[in-house]
């Protein structure tokens, strides 16, 4: 088996950024930058003096992340998670030029810095903004702004993310406020060009529902750097063929094919209703769904398995309106789970303004960018509602495979099973033979694993060779402790069960679903499996049993359609 590597503005809004961009000339560094994650050197980081835990949360990550001290910067900032526009611009934009200029991290041409000059130099590429810093900006409808009566009425407004706003820092007080301004480093391939001196600084947040979780965001993503990222991938698409939301949900079958050659083990689902809460997700390395307003499904459940260094993305206008809390909206529900990042929206976007996918995934990635760098390479507006929230040093791809490998075989680490699997995945994603996959995994030196197991006995299933998968999956769950995978696994070996037989082991597994899970959401699934079963099996008082269950938690007399997707 081979290894393989690794909506329209008007038109002078556009012409205006664009010029201010072309003004500063493009960003051609001295040296090229070395392999591996870029240095602390290259990040200011931002707190809310008046809140304690920002300082904290601050002084955690440069600490972390070896940043200098006086690129450590605190500022006098509403408390809120809203600020004015007068509070952006005269508390946090001003300030924060000044200190960047009076430290000479940035350097400017001429005139007053953030005024009438532009940074022709510039330390840093990237601003973290710590937890107690506020997320959006209010509408102001005093603002005017030369040609708005062009805009759609829609757009006309001056609220936006804090984030997506001071990416805008270095063109100081030229920066349009009014709606949004398409970014010009869309799609970019050479990352170094994502520059201050070319009108953009990378602007994420260390945050979320508690200072604790801001924190715990940097050490996810170092360890993930360190021991790469590995799982599995869910995209939860809608099937839509036609209509305006068509873009987003080519966004997400495009993301999970670019993640499928990657290798890892990716599932799509194209039901119009996205997962429900008895799911068996586990070992999540990427989420990426849509469409509803609070988070749902598997994620309301009290354990979430997201592997260290994962990113997880629910599309929906308000996905970040309210960040600091762990039941509304989306993002903050995610990072109080376990996501390392995420990115949403802190008021309506409007579907084409939003992160394209494809773009972000295949930055972060094949090109191996930061985490950062694929943020603002995907976005197609700046000046909006984008909240980027994860530390955008984060590279979780730095490293090749091979080598990391390597370092954890060395180290004895049981991740290695996942690169087996991935060297396994991509093999059979340019065509390769099942059965010499399938001989491949049994032969590595981690063949016990279950992580691999599964995936062999998935193979069998696909082969429809009934025995050998229902033996293996009953060989991953004598080894298997995520309960993600054994829920999955137990599913699978019931539906096989049920095929091949015998019809008692069937019976076993389905109950062996609710006693290993007594507070599944769910277990009226379980019971429609079970009842046929025993009805076939004479186990009449089972079978009434399970039908009275049935009945009360759905108020169906005999089984549904209802499953698993």
């Amino acid at each position: 088996m081979t290894k393989l590597s690794r909506a329209c503005r008007p038109f002078f809004r556009y012409l205006h950024f664009l010029l201010v961009s072309a003004s500063v000339g493009p960003f051609l560094p001295e040296e090229v930058r070395a392999a591996g994650v870029e240095p602390g050197s290259s990040v200011v980081v931002v707190y809310n003096r008046r809140v304690p835990e920002s300082k904290e949360v601050a002084e955690y990550y440069a600490k972390r992340r070896q940043v200098p001290a006086n690129q450590v910067i605190g500022l006098d900032l509403p408390t809120g998670e809203a600020m004015t526009h007068d509070e952006f611009v005269n508390q946090l934009q001003h300030p924060l030029t000044q200190a960047l200029s009076e430290a000479k991290i940035f350097e400017w041409s001429k005139g007053e810095a953030g005024v009438d000059g532009r940074v022709v130099s510039s330390k840093i590429r990237y601003a973290v903004l710590c937890y107690g810093v506020p997320v959006k900006v209010l509408d102001d409808t005093s603002i005017k702004e030369a040609g708005a009566d062009a805009m759609e009425p829609q757009l006309r407004h001056s609220g936006c993310a804090v984030d997506s706003q001071l990416a805008l820092l270095p063109l100081g007080d030229k920066a349009p406020w009014l709606g949004f301004i398409p970014n010009p480093f869309q799609g970019a391939t050479n990352a170094l060009y994502l520059h201050p001196t070319n009108g953009v600084l990378m602007v994420a947040r260390l945050d979320g529902p508690s200072s604790a979780i801001a924190r715990g965001l940097v050490d996810k993503a170092m360890e993930a750097e360190t021991n790469g990222l590995w799982g599995r991938a869910y995209f939860d698409a809608r099937g839509l063929t036609n209509g305006p939301y068509l873009k987003g949900d080519a966004w997400i079958r495009t993301s999970a094919q670019l993640v499928t050659r990657l290798g890892l083990e990716t599932t799509l689902d194209e039901h119009e209703i996205t997962w429900t809460s008895g799911y068996p997700m586990s070992q999540i390395a990427f989420y990426a769904g849509w469409y509803d307003q609070n988070v749902s499904g598997p994620f309301t459940r009290p354990e979430v398995e997201f592997m260290p260094g994962a990113f997880a993305y629910h599309l929906h206008s308000f996905s970040a309106q309210q960040l600091r809390t762990t039941t509304l909206n989306w993002v903050g529900p995610l990072l109080a789970k376990g996501a390392t990042a995420s990115i949403g929206f802190v008021a309506e976007p409007y579907l084409a303004a939003t992160l394209d996918l494809p773009i972000f995934f295949g930055r972060l990635v094949f090109f191996g960018n930061s985490y950062g760098e694929s943020a603002y390479a995907a976005q197609p507006v700046l000046s909006w509602q984008t909240t980027v929230v994860g530390d955008p040093l984060y590279r979780p791809f730095w490293q090749q495979t091979d080598a990391l490998e390597k370092q954890l075989r060395e180290r004895d680490s049981p991740l290695v099973a996942w690169s087996n699997l991935m060297e396994a995945n991509q093999n059979l994603a340019l065509g390769g033979d099942k059965q010499t996959v399938i001989k491949f995994l049994q032969k590595v030196p981690l063949r016990h694993s279950p992580i691999l197991q599964e995936k062999v006995g998935d193979l069998f299933l696909e082969q429809k060779r009934y025995n050998l998968a229902a033996e293996t999956y009953e060989d991953v769950l004598k080894l298997a402790t995520s309960k993600g995978q054994r829920l999955r696994v137990l599913y699978s070996l019931g539906e096989v069960r049920s095929i091949y037989g015998p019809d008692s082991r069937a019976y076993d597994v389905y109950e062996q679903i609710l006693k290993e899970n007594p507070d599944y959401p769910e277990k009226n699934v379980v019971y429609e499996k079970l009842i046929p079963l025993a009805r076939r099996l004479g186990r009449k008082a089972e079978e009434e049993n399970y039908t009275k269950e049935l009945s009360r938690l759905t108020g169906a007399v005999a089984p549904s359609a209802s499953g698993v997707k």
